[in-house]
């Protein structure tokens, strides 16, 4: 009998979906057996980059599971620079273990290395030592950067550090109590401000509510032995996507089997890498962070009585996060800026600057591992991290404009130009936040999990760790359903015994067939519908969850059995000037107003190019490539970077606080040599120019300046050591936004490297702490009560 010719595509089909079936279990093989080789490592990692371990965190005082390497550039990548300010990656324990941010030569380790910067890698060992406490993490975060400080001395700035997730907010609480160790931050995909979001959104904020708090925390850690298993962590991770979790992320692979498999082993290794964490680590994370949310709003405070207020940073501040991401949503990530300070002025006073970006769409993961994400925002911050460095004061979002738009002329920058934007505090009201109806809320959930908790410990606690025996607790730890996932497709397991001879049978005879075959099409339609489907089921779970949160802890009874009704004082306090505080701005203020005659042409410049581009309300990196072109010849010993740092910020304080004054005085700074003048002048046009199309105020204040500079009059009020005539307008009132400066290590054009020799000759050298500036000697301000 001839076949039908109609099931001949079927039966092509069913052949290839057993091949595919076969060589996937073979994948999942592969996959366990590489979880068992790997759980007994204890410096596994998923670096892509060589290392040596330069200081191991179990030598501390307080020991901790915690290392730190220097990675070795691989073969072919430029020779890192030592003059060139180290970068510190510290990856999160966030029950996976480290490597995430070297994942590949596109991360945040290869765009460092990339551009010449000494890098060093901070991971840690799957099992904690004996009494590590989170403080202790966070003062080996401080002991392994002053490590790298002393080991750089040299270096045009202090080390970069960046923290992925929940090492994020980990070395926010260290540069807070160590600030003059740091130099710029970036925290990505962080959460800080565990309270805030957007309603309809990201709703593991309010799992904590569901479960009645920590106690469940606390009982965990109990059964495992005074351990707390990350596998725990993974799988609270991957209940928040159904669909992904359990079924496109295996389907994808099945479908795509010939060329997926090792893109998803490569993932797995780390994903599977689960680490432990210390029962008492666990509880402070859950208590005082994600029910707490002590850390926002300054209320978090050390055993030894150390508080960790944010403000106390000195070093720039970049948070990037992502509206794709529902483990860390922006509101989260940003809403402690707003929590801390009632105001940009605020937030400039104490001398902070913050840089935010928000990826439209990348997941949370994406935040740190994916490659196109390195290559644009991660590659555009490490070039432009000593811009960042010297910003002044401010709020700033990071936009990055594809360079192929810019005119032809445009500085070298790569394939984006990045901007710095000045923003107010009311702009990222629309990430989201906390409204005082969830403020109430959320306070009602910590003050019921403080009451469970304590229920627990009173009545439930001691027969729980009499449970925990240690045949118990390695039995539950072997069969917790992360673990299994790996275990049951490993050699381990005999019945796995005939996939490795069927999936090379497979190979050898693969017949794949085309997208268009109608088992495929099929396929693939089964497919889209189960997804359709556990998204369905993940949005309606998540909408309940939501509406059961808001309307039990939002209950008149809840809220009166909790406190809240009752309290005299709002759900919660954030924090506000004291008169203390206000008092030293304000001795700061005068001294600055006393200062403002003080210096000489290079103060003039850097004043006068604050002044002329305080209209745009920007920073470009185009300008402060520049910028850093005229320092280099300069001289970077004769002006280092924390100097540079220093008189701009000085200079836009000045502006701040009256800018009248601040220009009328600024004919002062000028030498008698007129030649010297011009040439300060000359230094100053170009960075203008180099920024590109110029608005029509910044046109006619560089006139202005211009006429200052080498004007008849300008000149012989110069060398008489009197004021101007006041500038049009100039007005004495606090700047919403200021912009600065960039850097490049090209050689300088002929003309800005004489006008640059012609300053150092006449410009004093920078003095040691400079006339009225406002530093982080913080006094401790009294709380304020909530928006």
């Amino acid at each position: 009998m001839t076949p039908d010719p109609g099931l001949l595509p079927w039966a092509a089909y069913a052949v290839d979906a057993w091949q595919r079936s076969v060589m996937f279990l073979d994948v999942l093989r592969e996959r366990g057996n590489a979880f068992l080789e790997r759980e007994d490592d204890p410096m596994r990692n998923v670096l892509d980059f060589g290392f040596e371990v330069v200081l191991d965190g179990r030598q501390l005082p307080r020991p901790v599971n915690y290392w730190m390497a220097r990675v070795t550039p691989p073969a072919g990548a430029p020779a890192t620079d030592p003059l060139n300010r180290p970068f510190i990656v510290i990856d999160p324990r966030a029950g996976h273990g480290p490597g995430i941010g070297g994942f590949k030569a596109d991360s945040e380790i290869g765009v460092a290395l990339a551009a010449g910067h000494p890098c060093y890698f901070v991971g840690f060992r799957p099992k904690p030592e004996p009494g590590q406490t989170i403080e202790d993490v966070v003062r080996a975060i401080v002991a392994f950067t002053e490590e790298v400080g002393r080991r750089h001395r040299d270096a045009d700035g202090k080390p970069v550090a960046i923290g992925n997730c929940q090492a994020g907010w980990a070395l926010l609480m260290a540069a807070a109590i160590r600030p003059d160790a740091f130099g710029p931050l970036m925290v990505a995909g962080s959460p800080v401000s565990t309270w805030a979001g957007v309603p309809g959104k990201a709703p593991m904020r309010y799992l904590g509510g569901l479960l009645g708090g920590s106690w469940m925390t606390a009982m965990t850690g109990d059964l495992g032995g005074g351990i707390f298993d990350g596998a725990w962590l993974v799988t609270n991770f991957e209940s928040g996507n159904p669909a992904n979790t359990y079924w496109t992320k295996q389907y994808e692979v099945w479908a795509d089997v010939d060329s997926a498999a090792e893109r998803y082993l490569g993932f797995e290794t780390w994903w599977g890498g689960h680490v432990e964490l210390n029962a008492a680590e666990m509880q402070f994370i859950v208590d005082a962070l994600f029910i707490g949310n002590r850390l926002a709003t300054g209320e978090l405070t050390f055993s030894d009585g150390t508080r960790v207020d944010l403000r106390a940073i000195a070093s720039p501040i970049i948070v990037f996060c992502s509206e794709g991401d529902d483990i860390t949503p922006p509101a989260q990530a940003l809403s402690w800026i707003t929590d801390l300070y009632g105001s940009l002025d605020d937030l400039r006073t104490h001398g902070q600057t913050i840089v935010y970006s928000v990826h439209a769409s990348i997941g949370h993961l994406g935040i740190f591992v994916s490659g196109g994400v390195a290559r644009k925002e991660h590659n555009e911050f490490a070039s432009n991290m000593d811009m960042i460095d010297v910003l002044p004061p401010g709020l700033y979002e990071a936009v990055l404009h594809p360079a192929k738009d810019q005119p032809v002329d445009a500085p070298a920058h790569g394939d984006w130009l990045a901007t710095f934007e000045a923003r107010a505090l009311a702009d990222l009201a629309a990430y989201g936040g906390t409204s005082e109806e969830d403020a109430k809320r959320f306070a009602a959930m910590r003050r019921l999990s403080e009451t469970n908790l304590a229920l627990y410990r009173q009545l439930a606690q001691p027969a729980v760790r009499q449970l925990a025996t240690p045949a118990m607790t390695m039995a539950s730890a072997q069969l917790h359903p992360a673990r299994l996932s790996y275990t049951l497709f490993s050699d381990r397991n005999p019945w796995m015994g005939w996939v490795r001879w069927a999936a090379d049978l497979a190979r050898a005879g693969r017949a794949p067939v085309a997208p268009d075959n109608p088992g495929r099409v099929a396929e693939r339609q089964v497919s889209d519908a189960v997804t359709q489907t556990l998204q369905a089921y993940g949005r309606q779970r998540d909408a309940l969850t939501e509406r059961f949160f808001q309307e039990f802890y939002a209950a008149p009874i809840v809220q009166a059995m909790t406190g809240v009704a009752a309290a005299s004082a709002p759900p919660r306090m954030l924090p506000a000037d004291s008169p203390d505080h206000r008092h030293f701005v304000a001795m700061a203020t005068e001294r600055l107003r006393a200062a403002m005659s003080e210096g000489g042409l290079r103060e003039a410049v850097l004043r006068a190019l604050l002044w002329i581009r305080l209209p745009t309300h920007q920073a470009d990196e185009r300008s402060f490539g520049v910028i850093r072109l005229i320092r280099r010849h300069f001289g970077v010993q004769a002006l280092p970077l924390p100097d540079f740092k220093r008189i701009v910020r000085y200079q836009f304080f000045m502006l701040l606080i009256d800018e009248a004054r601040a220009i009328e005085s600024l004919p002062a700074l000028l030498p008698a040599d007129a030649g010297a003048r011009a040439e300060g002048f000359a230094l100053l046009r170009s960075v203008i120019i180099a920024a590109g199309e110029m608005p029509e105020e910044v046109t006619r204040r560089l006139a202005a300046i211009e006429r200052m500079f080498i004007g008849e009059d300008a000149a012989a009020a110069s060398v008489e050591g009197a004021a101007a005539t006041p500038i049009e307008g100039a007005a004495a009132t606090p700047i919403e936004g200021a912009a600065a400066p960039r850097v490049e290590d090209d050689a300088a054009p002929p003309s800005v490297a004489a006008a640059a020799t012609r300053l150092r000759a006449v410009a004093p050298a920078a003095e040691g702490d400079g006339p009225g500036g406002l530093d982080k000697r913080r006094i401790r301000p009294a709380p304020r009560r909530a928006h």
